[in-house]
């Protein structure tokens, strides 16, 4: 099984979010990927069809936008 990647901005929405799906799928089940310390990252996200942070894309490819901390676009600034 490959993992889920989980992207976001650092911000507390996306903190928290964070903790709450390593609490859901497990650490070992997801790659944590922190775009606003990691930009070269965000165009392997907006590939993924990532266009708003915290996302999670699941193993399948299916793309998840939980609630709202950042645009991709506010993130390439």
């Amino acid at each position: 099984m490959s993992k889920s990647v989980f992207y976001h901005a650092g911000c507390p929405v996306c903190v928290s979010a964070e903790q709450d799906v390593i609490d859901l799928i497990g650490q070992e089940n997801v790659q944590i990927i922190h775009l606003g310390e990691d930009k070269s990252k965000i165009e392997e996200a907006e590939k993924a069809g990532v266009t708003s942070v915290p996302a999670l894309v699941t193993p399948k490819g299916n793309v998840l936008h939980l609630n709202f901390g950042a645009s991709i676009e506010d993130l390439k600034n």
